[in-house]
């Protein structure tokens, strides 16, 4: 089981496939597993890394709070360490906002992005009250509770389920509950023009809380390239993922078809 230590933590990693690399993040609880589609079906094209954040999963807890600029340095840290001078960065959910965060701190390390179900801040009072009652739960020991919801809502076998609601029960409840609160102050809405680098935009079309989001990021950052799938809420890299494979699969071949171009 391959980790890497990082400021005296111990960061779990999963390294499957060649060629060119794509690193994915997970939201709050959730772990590297959530990706296990993309792992099955990309890694035949790709260099697919996953990777449990500090306090998931199987990453040891951080004595430092965990913050997405925290999670940005391991990040690079970690290709740092696999020798990876530049990458996809495709991120989920409050992943998606952390890999805006790589993208404004690391830029050069990037080849490109996806945010899947992303956003850049989160400003409606639904999507906040959820937050606070997940951090709430967490913080009143109610983790299998709501570690049985997530599972439930983002893995679409029972075998699934059950390795999800597994692989979060080795998290820390600090650090996953300084995740949620993180996410609540967190806002990099006035810095995406800074963003110059491609970045692929998936949302599902039954997700109607995050069309806003959608819609913001699509009309502030330089060159992105917005898709929609049918039929399915929120929980896209399970619930609808040869769709979102193909999309990724799409977007990285015109990338280098464009650069091949250019040279």
């Amino acid at each position: 089981m391959p980790f890497m230590m990082t400021n005296g933590c111990k960061l779990y990693y999963s390294i499957v496939g060649q060629g060119i690399p794509i690193l994915f993040i997970h939201p709050p609880l959730l772990t590297h597993f959530n990706f296990e589609y993309q792992v099955k079906e990309l890694s035949s094209s790709y260099q697919i890394i996953t990777f449990d954040i500090r306090g998931h999963g199987r990453s040891s807890s951080s004595q430092q709070s965990l913050t997405y600029p925290l999670i940005a340095d391991d990040m690079k840290r970690l290709l740092d360490h696999l020798n990876i001078e530049k990458a996809y960065i495709c991120g989920y959910s409050t992943g998606g906002t952390i890999a805006l965060e790589f993208l404004l701190k690391y830029s050069e390390r990037a080849k490109g992005a996806i945010l899947i179900s992303g956003l850049s801040e989160i400003s409606d009072w639904s999507l906040r009250s959820k937050i606070i009652l997940a951090r709430t739960l967490i913080r009143f020991k109610a983790r299998s509770v709501l570690a049985l919801y997530i599972s439930g809502t983002n893995m679409d076998t029972l075998a699934s389920f059950w390795n999800m609601v597994k692989e979060q029960q080795n998290g820390s409840a600090k650090n996953i509950e300084e995740y949620y609160q993180y996410s609540l102050s967190y806002n990099c809405t006035g810095q995406l023009a800074n963003i110059k680098i491609p970045v692929l935009l998936v949302y599902g079309l039954a997700d109607q809380g995050f069309f806003r989001y959608a819609k913001l990021l699509h009309d502030k950052l330089p060159h992105n390239e917005l898709k929609w799938i049918p039929g399915v809420k929120h929980q896209i890299p399970t619930k609808a993922a040869s769709e979102l494979n193909g999309f990724i699969e799409q977007f990285i071949n015109a990338q280098q078809e464009q650069k091949e171009n250019e040279h």
